[in-house]
């Protein structure tokens, strides 16, 4: 099933996610924005921002503690609902630019780093799940990005479940649960 990581595909897929996003959302009217799967969940507007917070707080951050030279390795927790007190009063057009800036940011940095497999081979210490390595912070960053994406799919899709009729047959996206 897989060709284990590799960090040039990995790049690819980063560098595109911002303009995936600005295509699907940049000037949609704001049902479309904020529309979610139901309580608890969020719309694209929060994942927009979710993953803005990850590019200033998580990523690039944790990547570089990994590769620093400081003794404890230790992540900082990572608040993952930040994005509703940061977003709010902003368009998503302000935050598809925003985010667009820190990935290529992140990218850049990323690229500066000239990483072999010994770098990606070295380790930090995630709250949660203790020794994680460089790798396994990268290949999560480019899951994540995919993984959200697939999730502002849904909730649009989701906006139109029972106008679609007896077409929700035929449509699994209408019924996914997480």
């Amino acid at each position: 099933m897989s060709d284990g990581f590799r960090l040039d595909e990995a790049r690819a897929l980063l560098l595109r996610t911002p303009r995936v996003l600005e295509a699907w959302l940049g000037g949609l009217p704001d049902a479309w924005l904020h529309v979610t799967e139901g309580a608890s969940t969020w719309s694209p507007f929060d994942v927009l921002g979710h993953l803005i917070h990850g590019e200033e707080t998580d990523w690039i951050p944790r990547a570089r503690i990994i590769l620093g030279d400081a003794a404890d390795k230790t992540f900082p927790p990572f608040d993952r609902t930040a994005m509703f007190e940061a977003s709010r009063g902003k368009s998503a057009d302000v935050l598809l630019e925003r985010f667009a800036t820190l990935r290529a940011e992140s990218v850049r940095t990323l690229d500066g780093w000239t990483l072999g497999d010994a770098d990606l081979a070295r380790r930090g210490v995630h709250p949660a799940f203790g020794e994680v390595t460089l790798r396994q912070l990268l290949a999560t960053w480019t899951a994540h990005d995919l993984g959200h994406l697939a999730q502002v799919a849904r909730a649009m899709a989701k906006r139109y479940r029972e106008e679609v009729g007896p077409w929700r047959a035929y449509l699994s996206l209408m019924d996914w649960k997480d």
